[in-house]
C-alpha cells in the first residue's frame, strides 16, 4: 500500500497543508496526516494493535473491533466540523486523534466553537510523546477552522491521557462526574504551553541527534573490495573508530558495538578488512543503528527501503546527485527525506562529509575523515565537506580537541539547528564552532542559538554573504525583504552569536573562549617586549572598540622575571579587565643576527626560537589570569617555540596582533551580551500599551482581504501583497494607537484651500504619487504655507512642475512640529519572520543603509537599543548642542508597530515615513501598509520538521 497516495488523494478540500513530519520523544519520526477513505484497511490493521484496556479507555466500554459503520465515520470527514488525523510510521497508523464540533448542549454543530476531541495510541508507541504531538496539530487544525476550546471525557484511571492534556500547558478546567473526568481547555496559546511545545521540541531533537552520533552498530552500504573507492576508505576509519582506545573516566558500557560491510554484488564468503560482507542490510541478523550509504545515486533508493525496512534509526548519505545538480536533484532529495522520515529514519546529508564522535565510550567515524580528532571541547557544525576537511585540520595543527563533529552537505533533514539542540545539553562540548551558507529556519535558529548562548559561546563564519543566490543544494526559502546580510547580523546580535569573518578567526576566538575567562569589561592592558608591536596592539584595540592602556614596553632586553612582574602588575590592576603579552624574539636569536648581516633559512636552528623563562613567566601569569577571571593573551611576531610551549597551559598564542585583538573584542562583547541577557531576564519585557483593539485590527484585515484577495491573486500569481489604500491604512493603524496625521485630497485650488481651513494652518501640500513619495529634492513638496495665498501659489507651481495628471494625487496636511526625521518598518521576511527596522529618514537609512534591525516581538530593551544602533542615533540626542528629541515617544511607536504585526499575522509590512520626532512628542506623515492572506511565519504553530 502507497503511503504517499493515500496521503494525497484527488479530494478537492483535502487539507495538504495539515501534513507534517515530527519527530517523536526519543528520536525517531513519523509522519502526521489528515485521515481519508483510502485509510479504511489502516485504521482496521491499527486498531488490531491496540490492546483491550486502550480500546476500553478510548470507548468507556469494551469494544473488540471496529463495525464497518465505525470504519466509514472514522475515515470520511469534511476537514471543518469534523476532522481526523494519523500518525504513520512505514506506512502504518500507529495513533490517531479526531474532534467533532458541537454546540453549547454538547450536540453536533456546524457553527458551534467547541469539539470533542479523543486519542487512540497503539501500546507499543505510547510513550513516545505521540499524543502530545498530536494534541499540538489537532488543536492547530481545529482553531484554523474557527473552533477555540476542545472537550474531552476520560476515565480517571486513564493516567496518561489525563495527563497529555494537564501537561500541554492550555488553559484548563477540570470536573468529576459519573465516574468520569470531563476536561474543557482553550486552544490560545500561552506562555505556559508555548514553553511546553519548546521543551518537547528540545528533547526530541537532542536525542536524535544523539541517536546518531552514538550507534552501537553501523553498516557501510557499498563497501567496495576497490581499497581506493569512498565506501572502502569509510569501512576503514569505521572500524579505526570503533577500536579506538581513550583515556576515560567513564566505564564502559556491556554491549558490544558491531560494525557491518554491505555489497549487494559481494559473492558469497567475501570479507572486508576481516569482516564478512553482506548482500543486503536485510540479511544481517542483529538490529543497526546507523548506515553510511556510499553507493551510486541510482541505487540509494532501495538502500533507504532496505534500512527502513530492517529498522535502522538514521542514514548518513555520502553519495551525491541530489539538489547541488539542479531542480532534477532537488527532487530526487526531497524523495530521498521523505523516504528515510516515513521509515522513521534521520539523514544527514546528501552529498555529506560525515559524522564524528569523540566520546570514549562510543568513538565514531562515519566521515571522510582519515582518523578520529583528538577529544575535547569543541562542537563543530558546518555544510561544506571542503570545509570540513579545513575545520578539522586546524583543530590538529592547532592542538585543539573536538567533542563531536557534522559536515551536513546538503542539509536536507538534520540542520545546524539540531545539533545546537544537542549541544546545549552535552556536557563535553564547551564551545560551538559554525560554517553556516544558509538557514533552513533563521527564527528557529535565533531561539535555539540565544538559549545556547546564555551557558556556551556559539561562534559563526557566515559563508555566501554577498551573494544574490544561495549555495547549490541548499533548499531554503530566499528573503524578499531585501535585509539579507542585516538580517542575519540581527539575528546573531540578538542571539548572542559571535559572528566571524575567516576559519581562522572562528579558531581564534574559540581557542580563546574555550581556554580563557570571559573579561568583565572592555579596558586592556598591553605589556611586552617591543614598543612598537605594542604601538600596533594599542591601535588594533582602539579600531576594535576596546579602551587600551598606554602599553608598557619591557625593552627587547626584558627577561622572564621581567615579564613576570609587569604581568602580574597588569593583572591586579582593578581598572584592567584584560591582558595581551606581546613578544618578539629575545635579543641574540637569529631575527636579530639577521638585521646584523647573518642570513638566516627556515631551518636555522635558532630561527623563532624564545627564551624559556618568558614561557614559564606567561604560564604562570595565565595561572593567575583565570584566577582573577580576566583573560590572558599572546600576540607574537617569529616565535614557533613560545606558542608550543604555552598550549599545555592554555594560553592562547596568535601571530599577529591583529588577531589577538579581535578574539579578545570578540569576546568582549559576547561577555557584554551574556551581561545584558541575564539582566533582561529580570528586566526586559514587551509593555502594556492602552489603545490596543486586537479584534478591531484583525475585522479591518480580514475584510479587506476578503474583498481583494482574489483579484490579487489573479494579478500577482504566487500569493500576492495587497496594498491598503490610505484611509484603510491608518484605519488599522489607529487600532493600535498609531496616530497618522491626516491629509485632505486637494485636486483643485478650491479644494486645496478648503482642506486647510479644516486642518489649520500651516500646511504642507504634497504629490502621493508612488515614484514621488518623501521625495522632495523632486520639488513634489511645499512647506510651511502659512496661508491662502502662498498654499495657492504652491498649487499652481506644482500643478505646473507635475502636470495636470498629478492633480488628483495632490494632497493637504497640516505642518508637523520641527524635529528629526526618521523610518520605522516592520516587515515579513519569508525566511526569518517578522522583522522591526529603524533609521533616519533620507540619506542616512536610504544612500548609507543606516538601520537597525530587530525581531519581533521586541521588548522595551531591544527598541531602546534599536534606537541607539544607527550611527546616525546622535542627532536624537542633542548632536552639537541641538534639543534633544522626544526618544520615549520613539520607542513607544516602535512598541505598537511590532505589536501589531505580532498580533495580525496577515500584515506583510508597515512602513512609517517620515516619523517626525520632536522634542515633545512624534509626528507621523506618511505611512503604508501591505497584507497577505498567507503569511509565511518559520518557527510558529505545532512542532514540525523542516520541508524543502
Amino acid at each position: 500500500m502507497d503511503d504517499s497516495a493515500a496521503a494525497t488523494p484527488d479530494q478537492p478540500d483535502y487539507p495538504q497543508h495539515w501534513e507534517a513530519d515530527i519527530l517523536l520523544r526519543d528520536g525517531g519520526t513519523a509522519r502526521i496526516r489528515p485521515i481519508t477513505p483510502g485509510d479504511a484497511e489502516r485504521l482496521v490493521e491499527f486498531y488490531g494493535h491496540v490492546s483491550e484496556q486502550s480500546k476500553y479507555f478510548r470507548f468507556f466500554a469494551p469494544y473488540p473491533r471496529l463495525s464497518d459503520k465505525d470504519v466509514r465515520r472514522f475515515t470520511h470527514h469534511d476537514f471543518v466540523n469534523r476532522v481526523g488525523l494519523a500518525v504513520v510510521i512505514r506506512d502504518r497508523f500507529i495513533a490517531t486523534v479526531r474532534y467533532d464540533r458541537i454546540d453549547a448542549e454538547g450536540r453536533p454543530s456546524e457553527t458551534g466553537t467547541d469539539a470533542e476531541v479523543a486519542f487512540l495510541v497503539q501500546d507499543a508507541h505510547q510513550g513516545r510523546g505521540v499524543a502530545s504531538a498530536l494534541l499540538e496539530h489537532i488543536a492547530a487544525v481545529a482553531q484554523e477552522r474557527g473552533i477555540r476550546r476542545f472537550q474531552a471525557e476520560v476515565l480517571p484511571e486513564n493516567r496518561k491521557m489525563v495527563k497529555v492534556f494537564t501537561d500541554a500547558g492550555y488553559t484548563q478546567h477540570r470536573s468529576f462526574a459519573d465516574g468520569v473526568v470531563h476536561l474543557e481547555f482553550d486552544l490560545e496559546q500561552t506562555e505556559r504551553s508555548l514553553a511546553v511545545m519548546r521543551a518537547r521540541e528540545h528533547r526530541a531533537e537532542a536525542r536524535s541527534v544523539q541517536r546518531l552520533l552514538t550507534p552501537r552498530s553501523v553498516a557501510v552500504i557499498g563497501a567496495s573490495r576497490n581499497p581506493q573507492t569512498v565506501g572502502r576508505a569509510v569501512l576503514r576509519d569505521l572500524l579505526g573508530s570503533f577500536d579506538t582506545e581513550f583515556e576515560s573516566r567513564y566505564e564502559p558500557k556491556d554491549a558490544p558495538r558491531a560494525v557491518y560491510a554491505v555489497n549487494r554484488n559481494a559473492p558469497p564468503g567475501t570479507e572486508l578488512d576481516g569482516i564478512p560482507v553482506h548482500r543486503s542490510i536485510l540479511d544481517i541478523p542483529g538490529p543497526v543503528d546507523l548506515a553510511v550509504i556510499t553507493v551510486p545515486e541510482g541505487a540509494v533508493p532501495a538502500a533507504v527501503a532496505e534500512c527502513g525496512a530492517h529498522g535502522v534509526q538514521g542514514l548518513v548519505v555520502l553519495t551525491a546527485g541530489y539538489a547541488e545538480t539542479g531542480p532534477e536533484g532537488r527532487d530526487r532529495q526531497r524523495a530521498l527525506v521523505r523516504q528515510a522520515r516515513a521509515a522513521g529514519m534521520r539523514v544527514i546529508g546528501p552529498n555529506a562529509f560525515g559524522l564524528i564522535n569523540t566520546d570514549p565510550d562510543l568513538p565514531l567515524n562515519a566521515s571522510l575523515a582519515p582518523h578520529l580528532p583528538e577529544r575535547g571541547g569543541f562542537g563543530i557544525f558546518c555544510q561544506s565537506g571542503a570545509i570540513g576537511v579545513a575545520l578539522l585540520e586546524a583543530a590538529h595543527r592547532r592542538g585543539l580537541g573536538v567533542s563531536s563533529f557534522a559536515s551536513v552537505g546538503n542539509r536536507a533533514d538534520v540542520s545546524g539547528n539540531d545539533f545546537l539542540q544537542y549541544w546545549a545539553e552535552d556536557e563535553a562540548t564547551e564551545v560551538v564552532l559554525l560554517y553556516l551558507e544558509s538557514f533552513g529556519n533563521p527564527r528557529k535558529f535565533t531561539r535555539i542559538a540565544r538559549r545556547l548562548a546564555a551557558a556556551k559561546p556559539v561562534v559563526v563564519v557566515k559563508g555566501a554573504r554577498h551573494t544574490g543566490s544561495l549555495p547549490p543544494g541548499h533548499a531554503v526559502p530566499v528573503t524578499a525583504s531585501g535585509l539579507r546580510d542585516a538580517t542575519v547580523d540581527a539575528l546573531f546580535e540578538q542571539a548572542g552569536v559571535i559572528r566571524v569573518a575567516t576559519i581562522t578567526e572562528l579558531y581564534d576566538t574559540g581557542e580563546l573562549l574555550a581556554q580563557q575567562p570571559l573579561p568583565p569589561g572592555d579596558r586592556v592592558a598591553v605589556v611586552g617586549n617591543s614598543d612598537s608591536l605594542g604601538l600596533l596592539t594599542y591601535d588594533a584595540c582602539l579600531s576594535a572598540g576596546l579602551r587600551p592602556r598606554t602599553p608598557v614596553d619591557l625593552t627587547t632586553a626584558a627577561t622572564g622575571e621581567n615579564f613576570r612582574i609587569a604581568l602580574d602588575v597588569a593583572l591586579a590592576d582593578p581598572a584592567v579587565d584584560a591582558v595581551i603579552a606581546v613578544a618578539i624574539p629575545p635579543i641574540g636569536t637569529s631575527a636579530h643576527a639577521f638585521m646584523g648581516g647573518r642570513l638566516t633559512g627556515p631551518d636555522d636552528p635558532e630561527m623563532g626560537s624564545d627564551d624559556p623563562e618568558i614561557a614559564a613567566a606567561l604560564l604562570e601569569a595565565g595561572v593567575r589570569a583565570r584566577e582573577l577571571g580576566k583573560p590572558l593573551v599572546l600576540a607574537h611576531l617569529a616565535l614557533t617555540d613560545l606558542p608550543v610551549r604555552l598550549r599545555p597551559g592554555g594560553v592562547p598564542a596568535f601571530a599577529a596582533p591583529e588577531r589577538a585583538v579581535r578574539a579578545l573584542a570578540n569576546a568582549v562583547h559576547y561577555a557584554q551580551w551574556r551581561r545584558r541577557t541575564a539582566e533582561a531576564e529580570e528586566t526586559a519585557r514587551v509593555p502594556e500599551l492602552d489603545r490596543i483593539d486586537e479584534p478591531g485590527a484583525r475585522a479591518l484585515v480580514e475584510a479587506a482581504l476578503s474583498t481583494r484577495a482574489a483579484t490579487a491573486a489573479r494579478t500577482q500569481p504566487g500569493g500576492a501583497r495587497i496594498t491598503l489604500p490610505d484611509a484603510e491604512a491608518r484605519a488599522l493603524l489607529a487600532r493600535y494607537g498609531i496616530d497618522v496625521s491626516p491629509t485632505l485630497p486637494a485636486p483643485d485650488e478650491r479644494t486645496a484651500v478648503e482642506a486647510a481651513a479644516a486642518l489649520g494652518y500651516p500646511v504642507a501640500l504634497k504629490a502621493t504619487a508612488p515614484h514621488l513619495r518623501h521625495r522632495p529634492d523632486l520639488g513634489s513638496v511645499r512647506l510651511d504655507l502659512t496661508d491662502e495665498a502662498g498654499l495657492r501659489r504652491a498649487h499652481g507651481e506644482l500643478d505646473s512642475l507635475l502636470g495636470g495628471a498629478a492633480q488628483a494625487e495632490l494632497v493637504v496636511q497640516r505642518m508637523a512640529p520641527r524635529g528629526v526625521d526618521t523610518v520605522i518598518g516592520a516587515t515579513v521576511d519569508p525566511a526569518v519572520g517578522a522583522i522591526l527596522s529603524f533609521g533616519l529618514a533620507g540619506a542616512p537609512a536610504e544612500l548609507l543603509g543606516d538601520l537597525a534591525h530587530r525581531l519581533v516581538p521586541a521588548t522595551d530593551q531591544d527598541v531602546a537599543a534599536l534606537v541607539r544602533e544607527v550611527r546616525a542615533a546622535p542627532l536624537l540626542f542633542g548632536w552639537r548642542g541641538a534639543e534633544a528629541v522626544d526618544t520615549g515617544a520613539l520607542e513607544e511607536l516602535l512598541l505598537r508597530v511590532s505589536q501589531l504585526v505580532d498580533d495580525v499575522p496577515e500584515i506583510a509590512s508597515v512602513d512609517l515615513e517620515p516619523v517626525v520626532v520632536a522634542p515633545h512628542g512624534l509626528a507621523i506623515l506618511g505611512a503604508r501598509v501591505r497584507i497577505a492572506p498567507l503569511p509565511v511565519r518559520s518557527d510558529l504553530g505545532p512542532r514540525a520538521m523542516s520541508t524543502l
